[in-house]
């Protein structure tokens, strides 16, 4: 809360209190099948309320569509994205799933960004995640304007560099896409966002980003004199070596991107995060 609180805006929800559960109340475990768990309460009779959490998530992620991440409760058998103890019929461990009401909402939204809330403790695992709703939101502005061929070029166009460095062959894949747009493109922009959220979702390696960081690094050839040239090579090399953070080769762009102005760089998603 404390970190991300500066970059998202919250909207809390409690599915097992929603659906009518007091507090405090029984606990809830799942049991059955790995695909199709069942939510158990053992100590209220064995109650079951599956088809309650379910239904509410499925509600949930219709309504409130216009969400741009989702953050879960880890080891939650309500919240859970994954890693869920489940249980079998006498009440011993059978494996992990995912939570009934997470399952339902990642069913219905199955590009929105989601995370556990433990996981983002780790700091490659936060960014890549803040990274990913942010993108995703401005996917969603384009969507509400309405998406048009030109619209659709430049928000690839914006954002090349960021896929590029997590995965390029999916960057080759869109550029495809986009450059066979015709007409309206209603069509491919449903493919596009699939291949473009799965591509943010692989990890963007150090090799990655040293690439990207070279090609950005072409545009001064012409600008910027020898010396400069050769400090900024020279950083990139030292990020690529694990010596010294990202940040270092970003900032040293951005200081001559100031003195040498690119629309195109300039623009690039990639220096932004």
């Amino acid at each position: 809360m404390e970190v991300l609180s500066s970059w998202f805006t919250f909207l809390p929800f409690c599915p097992e209190v929603a659906i009518g559960l007091g507090v405090p109340r029984p606990t809830i475990r799942l049991q059955g099948q790995k695909a199709s768990p069942r939510a158990v309460m053992p100590a209220a009779e064995s109650r079951d309320v599956t088809e309650q959490l379910d239904t509410y998530g499925r509600e949930t992620a219709r309504i409130h569509n216009f969400l741009s991440g989702y953050i879960f409760k880890s080891r939650s058998p309500s919240c859970g994205m994954e890693r869920v103890k489940l249980y079998n019929s006498k009440g011993n461990p059978a494996g992990t799933t995912a939570g009934i009401y997470a399952r339902a909402i990642m069913e219905i939204q199955p590009l929105l960004p989601v995370e556990e809330e433990g996981r983002l403790n780790d700091a490659d695992l936060r960014d890549s995640f803040i990274e990913r709703v942010y993108a995703y939101h401005r996917w969603q502005s384009m969507e509400r304007a309405g998406i048009t061929p030109a619209a659709l070029v430049s928000y690839h166009t914006e954002h090349k560099f960021l896929i590029m460095a997590h995965d390029q062959q999916a960057m080759r894949r869109l550029g495809r896409l986009v450059a066979g747009i015709e007409g309206t493109p209603e069509k491919l922009s449903w493919e596009y966002l699939e291949i473009f959220m799965a591509a943010l979702k692989k990890p963007a390696t150090r090799k990655n980003r040293s690439n990207v960081l070279q090609h950005i690094a072409g545009f001064f050839k012409n600008t910027i004199d020898s010396s400069d040239r050769r400090e900024l090579a020279e950083t990139i090399d030292a990020y690529r070596r694990d010596e010294i953070p990202i940040i270092a080769p970003l900032t040293l762009i951005r200081h001559h991107l100031r003195r040498n102005p690119d629309a195109y760089v300039e623009n690039q998603h990639f220096l932004k995060f």
